[in-house]
């Protein structure tokens, strides 16, 4: 049995991927499949120990991305595209899998090209309210498509959907209620508030951290992942804001979170400000409130991210600032709103820990299964 996995681009993209594996592994130890094999086809490996950690080889390809304002390097990237496809003709051609799981994106495409030319069953899943590009465009021929979000069932064929969750990693979703804070080296006692602005942070709610950072150790420790780009000028503002201040070592700057980070994050966090991307899901799992800042239309080329925020709001766990109003004052007392609410705080608590499906990969790989079983046949 092969089955091939497609996507990336973005950690939003890649991860889910890695946990439907998890789950494909679990599923082939229990069932002793015979010739079980994973792939994973790409533009790049993302993260190489984290494929290899899960007996996933990798197939690369070429892809290029299509953005919806102008630029010279649509022309290239569509040069790009082309190639990828042709190549990713033979190389599916080739390996002939039973079975193609799709995260959507534009390093997907090349590949779900090749499985629809070649019939090969698809299996798509969606993380957003409104799905994207590729995805609206495989769901035309896929055999199933999972969602997140029910809201996304709209744009496809209803007898194909399921609503499944977003897949989340084990060693993520999971997180030791105890230990966190100490991990960061903060006192066990005060309240840890979360910054993340997603894998290549945000600029301007990192902008709007730094010139509160004075007001927020006054009651409160902060972990800020600023994102690989912002990383050097945050840390250099932070240390201009905070000066002398006798609680600045209150205030953590870090320019990504790996596993483990990650994982003492979710412990070690009481609210969590974060984008309205797949973070959510994560933040859910951690049963942690939130305050979601969604990013623009024009920035993330769709309103997406809006109405992510929104319908998680709806749920009852988390607060909703749009950029637009996005001030000092808004976000700290949005801030105190909750930590300073024990009774607030924790019906918060209560509807995050509710909103997460903690079975979403196992459905999904249980489906992909089934259906290379079939194929096999």
């Amino acid at each position: 049995m092969k089955i091939l996995l497609a996507g990336g681009g973005t950690g939003g993209h890649f991860y889910p991927l890695i946990a439907i594996a998890e789950e494909l592994n679990r599923i082939q130890e229990e069932e002793h499949l015979v010739n079980f094999k994973l792939y994973y086809m790409s533009d790049s490996p993302y993260d190489a120990k984290l494929l290899k950690a899960q007996f996933i080889t990798y197939i690369p390809i070429t892809a290029g991305k299509l953005r919806v304002y102008f630029s010279l390097k649509n022309i290239i990237d569509l040069f790009k595209t082309g190639i990828g496809v042709i190549s990713a003709l033979f190389k599916v051609f080739s390996l002939y899998p039973d079975v193609v799981i799709s995260k959507g994106g534009y390093a997907s495409f090349p590949t779900l090209c090749a499985a629809w030319f070649l019939r090969i069953p698809v299996i798509i899943h969606e993380s957003d309210t409104v799905p994207g590009r590729v995805n609206k465009w495989a769901g035309k021929f896929a055999r199933r498509i999972a969602l997140s979000y029910p809201e996304a069932a709209e744009y496809f064929p209803k007898e194909k959907i399921a609503v499944t969750g977003q897949p989340i990693r084990h060693s993520i979703a999971f997180v030791a209620k105890e230990g966190g804070k100490d991990f960061f080296d903060f006192d066990p006692s005060l309240p840890v508030i979360g910054i993340v602005g997603g894998s290549l942070g945000a600029k301007i709610i990192n902008d709007l951290i730094v010139e509160i950072i004075p007001q927020l150790v006054e009651k409160y420790q902060v972990i800020h992942q600023t994102g690989i780009k912002g990383f050097d000028e945050v840390k250099s503002d932070a240390s201009v804001m905070l000066g002398e201040h006798l609680k600045r070592n209150r205030y953590r700057a870090l320019p990504y979170l790996n596993d483990l980070q990650t994982k003492m994050f979710g412990s070690a966090c009481d609210l969590i400000v974060s984008r309205a991307g797949s973070m959510l899901f994560e933040i859910a799992a951690w049963g942690k409130p939130s305050i979601v800042i969604p990013g623009k239309a024009e920035v993330y080329h769709a309103d997406h991210q809006r109405k992510n925020a929104y319908h998680y709001a709806r749920t009852g766990a988390a607060a909703v600032i749009e950029e637009k109003n996005l001030t000092p004052s808004i976000l700290m007392n949005q801030i105190e709103l909750i930590l300073d609410n024990k009774e607030r705080y924790d019906t918060m608590a209560s509807h995050a820990r509710q909103s997460y499906r903690p079975d979403a990969a196992r459905i999904i790989a249980t489906e992909a299964v089934k259906t290379a079983l079939e194929h096999e046949k």
